[in-house]
């Protein structure tokens, strides 16, 4: 609300700070700030910066959790970019519908960043990348890979669709259809520009939104199983489809 978030652990607010993102202040356990050398290069990196610093025990009281590796750095958010800008020199982007789950976004994010997604996308119902556990479980690539939110003005999926296809994007919808091709189909990496598009825990994707796309693309499954956690299923479709393959 007031334009901040919370980044947790040194190896977060590291690539945070490496990130343009400026620090407000920081709270760390007081052992971990003379021992551990990760957290004392940011703490040099935040020298302007009030540091408070108590035991772990007192800091796990204040906060109500146990902080990973001790640390946690208050920071100013910045003005995201439009969608089309972006998309700007894109050829690969990833696009979030819903996803609530702050955890699965994390790992969705560090899977993208990983494997050759060039930017993100998120709806209006998907939980914030700087929440500080989505930060921590992307290990602090959602500092790292151009993201934003599809803006309020923009109607999603028809404005948001339509967009894309402007910006010469086909869009790939991940979902279990009975007219779904396989992942592995040549044609999708052949693809100048591809947007992977991928749904909420349980419901998945829109009814509309899969209509809208070009593809409609299923992970080959095994053993009866009939799909896979989003960000699981994230990881197989950004390593099968992260790079053109002309």
């Amino acid at each position: 609300e007031k334009g901040l978030f919370i980044a947790e652990s040194p190896k977060v607010i590291i690539r945070a700070l490496n990130g343009g993102y400026e620090p407000v202040s920081v709270l760390v356990e007081k052992k971990q700030a003379l021992e551990d050398a990760e957290t004392i290069a940011v703490l040099e990196r935040c020298a302007n910066v009030p540091v408070y610093t108590a035991e772990f025990a007192v800091l796990t009281k204040l906060t109500g959790f146990k902080l990973t590796r001790g640390m946690l750095c208050v920071m100013k958010r910045r003005n995201l970019p439009g969608l089309r800008e972006i998309c700007a020199g894109c050829d690969r982007i990833a696009v979030l519908e819903n996803v609530m789950n702050p955890t699965n976004v994390g790992a969705i994010f560090r899977s993208a960043a990983a494997l050759h997604m060039d930017a993100v996308i998120l709806t209006g119902g998907c939980s914030n990348p700087l929440y500080r556990r989505a930060s921590r479980v992307s290990m602090g690539t959602v500092f790292q890979i151009p993201w934003t939110f599809v803006d309020r003005s923009v109607s999603w999926p028809k404005e948001g669709m339509h967009i894309l296809r402007e910006l010469g994007f086909k869009t790939a919808a991940m979902a279990l259809k009975e007219n779904s091709v396989s992942i592995a189909d040549p044609k999708l990496a052949k693809e100048e520009k591809l947007a992977v598009i991928l749904g909420t825990e349980g419901d998945g994707l829109l009814a509309e939104t899969i209509a809208a796309c070009d593809y409609k693309v299923m992970i080959p499954m095994s053993q009866g199983v009939d799909s896979l956690n989003v960000a699981a299923a994230s990881a197989v479709a950004f390593w099968q489809l992260g790079m053109k393959n002309c």
